[in-house]
């Protein structure tokens, strides 16, 4: 883009700029004035800055009578009439010493019709609030030259300016966000003369239909934007083409929904094409060839689909292309392969990122001699870079992120001009050396992020190499740099991001590292086996972050200056209390993790004071007292974890502030009292853990009511007492619900069907996944990474009682439910075998009775199951499920269960159908009605089949001939066989 902006400056704002002047000042020569200005120009440049704000004073040369001396006014210099007037806004200038821009603001005052040999003014990048573009200025009839570009007007465009026939430049462009209302083109015919147009950013869907027609008319038109208009119609044919000399086209940012239109490939004098972000579609049509002077090309962020034409290889003068954001596949040979036969390549950014290009990367690419920006992230290239990349003296930046890369090549290592080398989350393997790094004395940023965590590349640098270049951005993650701190790290004194994450690091953090005076972004050195204490000397810049996660630092946690907005300490030997001034210290903290360490104590107070704390997780540690008091002003935190600790007494009611929380887990503590009513103001809440406390009291209904975005709610192992409360049923979204443990009682909800999350396809991954202790599969599992997917129901060891509802068996993505050690009584559900993802099932220890579903047996992912010491009689089955589920520990204490894998044999009398109710009578009667029903369905077979075939023999002579004639054929047959 950078490029592109100065292509058009360096080479059509030379045709176009430069002409301008030519005829507005060949014959004005400003340096030497013979007369002075008109009087009566000059007080209407007077009256003119009394409506403008000049808080820079810039039109402070504007006093005495010679107006033609003023700053930004010229004039004639034979008759003295004011020709050009330049109040544009230098915007590299325009910062004083406190950093406020010094615009021109106000209001145009129509004084300037006076000027009426005006024919240069440009008013732009100034700011005039979102006031309307004074009509008055379509009277100004000797304007060419019309700027007033990110002047902050708004509005509509007045048609007024169709009146100035004489103009050959108008940029209107808009950068600012001011609403805008509707504009019509209409006015636009009458602008004969026009060379250079730019309506960015004003809404012109009032012609919508005709806007192409209408700049059609403009045959002179040299250049053409129109980005960010809302346009949405883009013919796909034109009738004729009148604008065939134009060099600029940018229609990127608008909202046209059709295929490449073939007009485009008639433009033979087209350099620029900016057609990114719209929603065209369909491939490239081989005619893009006819664009022989094409130079910058950007179809970007459309869905641009199918294979890249060869016939793009035919345009030599390209400087520039983009087609990012596509749905391109295919292989990108051809194309390089032809580009690269051009006589002199001018190609300098090349973008293809964001598609699906396939295959290598071809030798080709190293033919590219001109080649400044390289950006192929996200494809699916594959193997080795190639070796003819070291010819790309060129090249300045990189992008190959998000591919399947493999290798690198040694010759990487000669591009001296290279700035940005970005080649992460690929699947590198190999060995790094000085040799890749040798002559990158222009390197700033290198990031190499493996895709996996696994290990495959190496970094093997002698200690004693000084790299050429001083980077400020090193990425590296999931490649062995260790196991020494790396030492060719000891001259990059200007690095201000520092990732070395997963690189097998197992040293200390060195003294020479502490001594380059880092002025550090960001700091991740975590996933290592680092050890020692860390050091306090680290300076961060502001919002920094650091992380230190997955090592063996030891000692009090470091306290570090008041830049550091985000804080991982997590998973470490950390030891000691949190250092009680901690939010003095660091008042800007956002994130707060340390879990996993051996920190006791209290929580400090001064963690209060952190007014923009979102995530504290304390979580894993040995931390004791209550919890304090603090959370009035802590309305934006989304991330709350301090459990398995050691905290008593009760829940703080100004908890209930916390209004945008949306995992609180406060499990594995020594917590008490009733659920806080104060929680109920928490109804963002994702996942609620309270469980492994001391909690008495009911369930509160509220939860069910207001809590409709619970994903998790887990009450375990407390001492909650009453019913479960319907108002639990309205958790549409819960996929996780564990009350067990406690000392609830009566029935299990009936409504309890309803819970559609437990029935969707739909899985909502949650951000924060954290780790969670379930019971399931007959022991406690740790669920982390895939804890989203986990569906589980567990209401152990209460005292429910009743039936076992049948709208239960509704909640079809159940992969655990347990039911074990209450009252339940009745028989299983004949619907059991909805179940079609259970893993574990047990219903051990209650009261139920009947026989075994025959349904059961197709739960075809069951794996744990447990229907122990109920009441349960029949034959166990014995197909498909089943004969995996061969412990006898699973059926026992049901006495009246038979066959295996039990040693009790099922008798005559003790047998029953699985799944299905008993006859009436006993079971002989039961097998007697059987066979009778076996032989009479024989007998009819019988009869149907021999007199549907005999009796038809028998009747029809016709068939009965026939037959008998095959038969002597076949006879026939058989005895010439033999």
């Amino acid at each position: 883009m950078k490029h592109s902006s100065n292509f058009i400056n360096g080479k059509c704002f030379f045709i176009f700029l430069c002409g301008i002047t030519f005829l507005t000042k060949l014959s004005f020569c400003i340096g030497d004035l013979d007369v002075a200005c008109i009087d009566a120009e000059k007080k209407a440049l007077v009256k003119f800055k009394e409506g403008l704000t000049d808080p820079s004073g810039r039109l402070s040369s504007w006093v005495g009578d010679d107006c033609c001396r003023w700053e930004g006014v010229s004039c004639n210099n034979r008759t003295g009439h004011v020709v050009e007037l330049n109040l544009r806004c230098p915007y590299s200038e325009s910062l004083d010493g406190n950093g406020m821009v010094q615009t021109l603001s106000g209001k145009i005052n129509p004084s300037l019709l006076v000027l009426k040999y005006l024919n240069h003014l440009d008013l732009s990048m100034n700011d005039f609030g979102g006031s309307q573009i004074p009509s008055f200025i379509g009277s100004l009839q000797s304007l060419r030259y019309l700027n007033l570009s990110g002047a902050s007007f708004s509005g509509t465009i007045p048609p007024s300016l169709g009146n100035l026939s004489r103009l050959i430049y108008l940029d209107l462009n808009k950068v600012d966000q001011f609403e805008l209302t509707k504009s019509s083109l209409s006015w636009l015919s009458g602008l004969s003369s026009l060379k250079y147009l730019h309506l960015g950013g004003w809404d012109l869907s009032l012609s919508a239909t005709d806007w192409l027609q209408i700049v059609n008319r403009l045959p002179l038109l040299l250049e053409f934007h129109f980005p960010f208009c809302q346009l949405s119609n883009l013919p796909f044919t034109l009738p004729s083409l009148n604008f065939t000399s134009l060099k600029v086209l940018d229609l990127s940012n608008n909202r046209f929904i059709s295929a490449v239109p073939d007009w485009l490939f008639n433009l033979k004098s087209l350099v620029n094409l900016d057609l990114n972000s719209n929603n065209l579609y369909g491939p490239l049509p081989d005619k893009i060839a006819n664009l022989a002077s094409l130079e910058n090309l950007d179809f970007s962020l459309n869905t641009i689909e199918g294979q890249l034409s060869k016939e793009l290889g035919k345009l030599c003068n390209l400087r520039s292309l983009k087609l990012s954001q596509n749905r391109i596949t295919g292989e990108i040979t051809n194309i390089l392969d032809s580009l690269s036969t051009c006589s002199r390549s001018n190609l300098e950014t090349l973008n293809l990122g964001y598609n699906e290009l396939t295959g290598n990367l071809p030798n080709s690419l190293g033919y590219l001699k001109s080649l400044r920006y390289l950006q192929m992230s996200y494809n699916l290239f594959q193997g080795s870079l190639p070796g003819s990349i070291g010819n790309l003296s060129s090249l300045e930046q990189i992008s190959l992120s998000y591919n399947k890369l493999s290798g690198i090549p040694e010759s990487l290592g000669q591009l001296s001009k290279l700035t940005i080398l970005d080649i992460s989350e690929n699947i590198w393997d190999g060995v790094i050396t000085e040799i890749h790094l040798a002559n990158l004395s222009s390197l700033k940023e290198l990031t190499i992020n493996k895709r996996s965590p696994n290990i495959s590349l190496v970094f093997n640098i002698s200690s004693d190499w000084i790299p050429p270049f001083k980077l400020t951005y090193l990425l590296i993650r999931s490649s062995q740099v260790g196991p020494k701190f790396p030492t060719w790290l000891k001259n990059q004194s200007d690095l201000t991001f520092l990732v070395l994450s997963n690189a097998m690091i197992s040293d200390t953090i060195p003294n020479w590292f502490l001594n380059l005076d880092l002025q550090l972004d960001k700091l991740d050195i975590a996933f290592n086996q680092l050890s020692g204490r860390v050091p306090n000397s680290f300076i961060f810049n502001k919002e920094c972050t650091v992380k230190l996660t997955t090592n063996r630092f030891q000692g009090p946690l470091p306290l570090w200056s008041s830049n550091i907005t985000e804080l991982y300490l997590a998973d470490n030997q950390f030891s000691g209390p949190i250092a009680p001034n901690i939010g003095e210290v660091m008042p800007l903290l956002s994130d707060l993790d340390v879990s996993y360490n051996s920190l006791s104590g209290n929580i400090p107070l001064s963690i209060g004071n952190l007014t923009g704390l979102m995530t504290l997780v304390i979580s894993n540690n040995e931390l004791s007292g209550q919890i304090p008091h603090f959370w009035e002003n802590k309305q934006f935190m989304y991330i709350v974890d301090m459990s398995n600790n050691s905290f008593s007494g009760t829940i703080p009611t100004t908890m209930g502030y916390l209004s945008f929380v949306e995992f609180l887990v406060l499990s594995s503590n020594k917590l008490s009292g009733e659920f806080p009513s104060s929680l109920k103001n928490c109804t963002n809440m994702f996942s609620l853990d309270l469980g492994d406390n001391r909690f008495t009291g009911k369930l509160p209904a509220w939860i069910g009511e207001g809590m409709h975005n619970l994903l998790i709610l887990r009450l375990r192992s407390n001492s909650f007492s009453g019913n479960i409360p319907h108002q639990f049923c309205g958790l549409s979204k819960l996929h996780i619900m564990d009350l067990s443990h406690n000392h609830l009682t009566g029935h299990i909800p009936h409504c309890i069907g309803n819970l559609s999350g437990l029935k969707s396809e739909d899985i909502e991954e949650i951000t924060y996944q954290g780790k969670l202790k379930v019971i399931a599969k007959g022991r406690v599992l740790l669920y982390d990474s895939i804890l989203y997917i986990f569906n589980s129901i567990d209401l152990s060891n209460n005292n429910l009682s009743g039936d076992i509802p049948m709208e239960l068996t509704e909640l079809i993505k159940l992969g655990n439910l347990n039911l074990s050690k209450n009252q339940l009584t009745g028989q299983l559900p004949s619907s059991i075998g909805n179940f079609e993802w259970i893993e574990t099932l047990d219903i051990s220890m209650n009261h139920i009775s009947g026989p075994i579903p025959l349904s059961m047996t197709s739960l075809t992912f069951l794996s744990h199951l447990n229907l122990s010491y109920n009441n349960l009689s029949g034959k166990i089955p014995t197909t498909n499920q089943f004969l995996t589920l061969d412990d006898p520990s699973i059926y026992q204490g049901n006495a009246g269960l038979c066959g295996r894998p039990l040693s009790t044999e099922c008798t005559d009398s003790s047998q029953s159908k699985p799944g299905g109710d008993e006859e009436d009578g006993d079971g002989d009667g039961g097998d007697k009605f059987e066979k009778l029903g076996l032989i009479i369905s024989i007998l009819i077979g019988f009869l149907v089949g021999f007199w549907g075939v005999c009796g038809t023999l028998i009747i029809k002579r016709s068939w009965r001939i026939a037959y008998f004639r095959f038969a002597d054929r076949v006879k026939s047959v058989c005895l010439l066989m033999f």
